[in-house]
């Protein structure tokens, strides 16, 4: 994970940022962008337990159990731990979509659409760059 100090991520500067984060995980956590398809490591990620965390702050945002292959190109989990991850309306590239957000550090996680599986029915679509495994 990017070195972060103890400090609320809230009181980090962009300069800061800058420097704890690669110009792509800047790109995507900071600056909300999105990784190409199938490109990320995480696409055909599939362990059996462990969770993902916020590459920029370590929050934990999902389970690996929760994870599952939707065939979109980025990772899928079905379910985010509640109090970790916002959402919010995107209307950005002439789309309207439902934007993640990681709740502790406020960094562009991906989208959440209303197509996934039971039990929950959602699919957390999430950038591998915004995120890192810890097989605990």
């Amino acid at each position: 994970m990017s070195e972060i100090d103890e400090r609320d991520p809230s009181e980090l500067t962009d300069e800061e940022w800058r420097e704890r984060l690669s110009k792509e995980e800047y790109r995507v956590l900071r600056e909300s962008g999105t990784e190409a398809k199938f490109s990320g490591e995480y696409v055909d990620h599939h362990p059996d337990d462990g969770e993902y965390r916020c590459r920029a702050c370590g929050t934990v945002l999902f389970e690996a159990e929760t994870k599952y292959e939707s065939g979109c190109g980025w990772p899928a989990f079905y379910a985010a731990e509640e109090e970790s991850v916002t959402t919010t309306v995107d209307t950005s590239h002439g789309m309207r979509r439902t934007e993640v957000r990681c709740a502790n550090c406020d960094s562009h996680l991906g989208h959440v659409f209303d197509d996934g599986p039971e039990p929950t029915g959602k699919r957390f679509c999430i950038n591998s760059v915004a995120m890192e495994y810890d097989d605990e």
